[in-house]
């Protein structure tokens, strides 16, 4: 039985081998036999010098035997080669800031509401860099990591910077909500052979060498499994019983287990499920009619961190509650078995604004170290301190916030995130509402920048930053994409490509049909980066070079859109509100 254990990671030291005792007889006669071994290793050497054979250091030829001249007789020292120094991550200690804004905190912790909570030695978190996230080849949550900085994985190799043939697979729909909505993010991920074999794959998929499975929640209340390549369902779609707007999480480390939560009501209250993907039984299920929640409002669209090294699921809700779900997995590969046995830490928090609009939280949190930045429902974006469950900072984000930011470090360590906001119709206004996309000071909770946009809003189909904010690396390197909807009229859309370091607009592209969706870089084989966004009512999805602004191609669904596509080398997934999902390959 193997179990990730919870020592931050490391495993335990092998116990020492036990040897049974020799007699005395028996160990002089060993030595007696070593001693005349190493003799005649050391003659035939001698020999193979004189003769210039192996050893032997002549003109013109460089000797791997010697580091250094050395007298004759003598020999070198032979220093151990060093094991490389882990790159050691920058210190992060943010700054503690009072706010009156936040009137009081609550915990719980093993079913008992305490006035505090201290993580022990063993569930310390401390998150690194996004690059150690995972290491399955892949995108394994929403935007990729614990930075929330993509929605691909590899390179494409295009010639003509296009799109091409497509396959399409047939959802479904559950009540009123139908196909694949906002965040509506497929996952998709390489899974090793060996791991493939104890799942219920079809057997094709089990033997495909190179198999990339899509694993997509839809709001049909299935999650639907897919060959990245050919479209073809690699296994049956699993039936859980909620439409699922947000996208879920794999676990990082590669075990069979998926972390979603229902969006809305289905066959009951929406609730957190853990569904191993051995053979889709749901293992563990929490936080339906959460009496401890400061709101009613059960609803899962965040996708959930999973900390490796300690065991735990960070799982924000719509609620109100913060999860902290030590899993206590056990995952036997050989015997194909996987189970949990959870406990649970709640942290929730109340704030005048909160009182006044909602309490929630509807984005996916970003990690960094010990400490999750998340916004909520009620105006407030916050630096909570995962292992104290306090908060650092709060950072007033003037309204209801359900776009995702993301963090950068600069060429110091130095954290920045960069974030925006909504426009909940009649909480500030009934008409227009300023949004602004802010660069933020993860350190000390304050602006570096903002760059402010007029937006309209409707009930329930709010305008300004819907879809998440996407960072440009490489080539596209100091740009930062945003979708802002329903600017500068009520039913347009711009995406907005912007200087990090200034806020300035580099280029925009208009559209008349608004979007939710994120835009997503992805980057060739020839090392250019291009950008893609989605449009919502007529839409469409355009195809730019990231650096100019120039469109490239389009492709159009003639449906509503609103989920966020991946890249996954050659192929864009999406999955439309008419109930199909889509594999366009990249020509």
């Amino acid at each position: 039985m193997e179990r990730y254990p919870k020592d931050k990671g490391r495993r335990q030291a092998p116990r020492s081998k036990q040897f049974p005792e020799l007699p005395t007889r028996t160990l002089l006669e060993g030595a007696a036999l070593l001693a005349l071994v190493i003799g005649l290793v050391f003659l035939v050497r001698g020999v193979k010098r004189a003769a210039g054979g192996e050893g032997a250091v002549t003109a013109g030829a460089v000797s791997g035997e010697f580091v250094a001249d050395t007298a004759e007789g003598e020999q070198p020292d032979q220093a151990p080669t060093p094991e490389p120094e882990p790159t050691a991550l920058p210190e992060f200690v943010p700054e503690h800031r009072t706010d009156p804004e936040i009137t009081r905190t609550k915990y719980m912790v093993d079913g008992e509401e305490t006035d505090h909570y201290k993580a022990d030695e063993s569930h310390i978190i401390d998150f690194s860099g996004p690059d150690d996230y995972t290491q399955l080849e892949g995108i394994v949550t929403f935007r990729g990591n614990n930075f929330r900085n993509t929605s691909s994985y590899g390179t494409a190799a295009l010639d003509t910077a296009g799109f091409g043939d497509y396959w399409t697979v047939e959802t479904g729909a559950m009540g009123g909500w139908g196909g694949s909505g906002w965040t509506g993010q497929p996952l998709a991920v390489k899974w090793p052979q060996e791991t493939k074999q104890i799942m219920n794959m079809k057997d094709w998929a089990k033997q495909k060498q190179d198999l990339v499975e899509v694993i997509y929640a839809t709001l049909a209340g299935r999650v639907y499994f897919i060959d990245l390549e050919t479209g073809q369902q690699t296994r049956d779609s699993l039936y859980l019983g909620y439409p699922f707007k947000g996208a879920g999480s794999l676990d990082p480390r590669g075990y069979p287990l998926m972390y979603l939560g229902g969006g809305v009501a289905g066959d009951g209250t929406p609730r957190i499920l853990v569904v191993s993907l051995i053979d889709g039984e749901v293992l563990f299920e929490t936080g339906n009619s959460d009496k401890f929640a400061p709101r009613g409002w059960s609803a899962w669209d965040s996708a959930p961190l999973l900390d490796a090294e300690t065991d735990q699921l960070i799982y924000p809700g719509e609620n109100g509650v913060l999860y902290l779900i030590d899993l206590n997995t056990y995952y036997d590969p050989a015997a194909g078995t996987i189970e949990v046995r959870p406990d649970v830490v709640k942290f929730a928090y109340y704030t005048k604004t909160g009182e006044k609009w909602y309490y929630g939280m509807e984005d996916s949190a970003i990690a960094w170290r010990g400490h999750l930045f998340i916004a909520d429902n009620g105006a407030s974006f916050l630096c909570i301190d995962l292992n104290t469950l306090e908060i650092e900072w709060r950072f007033d984000c003037l309204d209801d916030t359900n776009c995702t930011g993301v963090m950068e470090l600069d060429e110091t360590g130095h954290p920045y995130i960069y974030m925006s906001t909504s426009f909940h119709n009649g909480w500030r206004s009934s008409t227009t509402a300023e949004i602004p996309v802010w660069k933020i000071d993860a350190v000390t909770g304050k602006e570096v920048w903002h760059h402010s946009y007029e937006c309209h809003s409707i009930t329930d189909l709010s305008g300004g930053c819907q879809g998440s904010l996407s960072l440009g690396t490489g080539p596209l390197e100091g740009i930062l994409y945003v979708s802002m909807a329903r600017y500068p009229d009520l039913n347009d859309g711009h995406l907005l490509a912007l200087d990090t370091e200034t806020g300035e607009e580099l280029w925009t592209f208009h559209s008349e049909s608004y979007g939710w969706s994120t835009p997503v870089t992805f980057y060739d084989t020839d090392g250019y980066g291009y950008v893609l966004y989605t449009s919502g009512i007529n839409g469409v999805m355009y195809l730019f070079n990231g650096k100019t602004g120039e469109l490239q191609d389009t492709f159009e669904f003639n449906c509503t859109m609103e989920a966020t596509p991946i890249v996954y080398n050659n192929t864009v997934v999406i999955g439309t509100r008419d109930q199909h999902i889509y594999g366009i390959t990249l020509q």
